[in-house]
């Protein structure tokens, strides 16, 4: 009943593949290959440069984007060339993450209180993901994707490039290919998603699988639309099922 009745569906960054699987735009193995495939060529990209991400909580006063210009300036002076330093995701108010060259990442830890951070942690991945590192992996991921059937969605899915929902097949294709160098709206994709008149109800919210991320990310955005909020976990159920 809630599969039949659902009205919209999002994923974050690797998830949107799930969400568009979900929707019926993609088939689950083909999805599964492009998924590989991105995998791979991201990983590629980022052995190519010492690069990462770092989770920001700023104060209101935070301007992330003088900081990552100030960060980047910073690199210039080391001898880099065309230093990389941008926000990778937008989380929720007052938070981002940022990714790019390493020495960029340091400087602005180091530099947290001039820019009003309150709190910075490094992230235990490999590259700068959704950032223009990433442009190796568009073509190997825009080649799988031209040999995929992408049907239109049977239920709206929103898109991490823009926060709006996704038109047509070759709208996907398109989309899917940016999303790897654009940076993950997801606080923006929130504000779609849950957009309505006043007074009228927020729908059941459904995350699903491991971990509560995203839940506690829409209840920094939008605490009444989290309310209607529940947690499955895919785990839960094939544990179950093999008992």
């Amino acid at each position: 009943q809630v599969v039949e009745s659902c009205v919209a569906a999002a994923g974050y960054s690797v998830g949107e593949f799930a969400a568009l699987v979900f929707a019926g735009a993609l088939d689950f193995a083909e999805a599964l290959y492009a998924v590989k495939v991105r995998a791979e060529a991201m990983q590629k990209a980022s052995e190519a440069v010492p690069s990462g991400m770092l989770s920001v909580v700023g104060r209101r006063e935070a301007n992330y984007k003088f900081a990552c210009l100030e960060a980047r300036k910073h690199c210039e002076s080391l001898g880099i060339e065309n230093p990389v330093c941008e926000i990778s995701n937008y989380l929720f108010p007052d938070s981002r993450v940022i990714a790019g060259h390493l020495q960029a990442l340091e400087f602005l830890q180091e530099n947290a209180r001039k820019y009003y951070f309150t709190r910075t942690k490094m992230l235990p991945v490999s590259g700068a993901f959704h950032t223009r590192l990433m442009e190796p992996a568009v073509e190997p991921l825009a080649e799988v994707l031209k040999s995929i059937e992408i049907q239109k969605p049977l239920v709206c899915v929103y898109s991490n490039v823009d926060g709006k929902k996704y038109m047509h097949s070759k709208h996907i294709q398109k989309l899917l290919v940016k999303q790897v160098v654009s940076p993950v709206m997801w606080e923006q994709t929130m504000h779609s998603v849950y957009e309505r008149k006043q007074g009228t109800e927020f729908p059941y919210t459904y995350e699903v699988g491991p971990g509560k991320q995203l839940g506690a990310v829409l209840k920094k955005c939008n605490l009444k639309a989290w309310k209607q909020y529940n947690h499955v976990d895919a785990l839960e159920d094939e544990e179950a099922a093999e008992t």
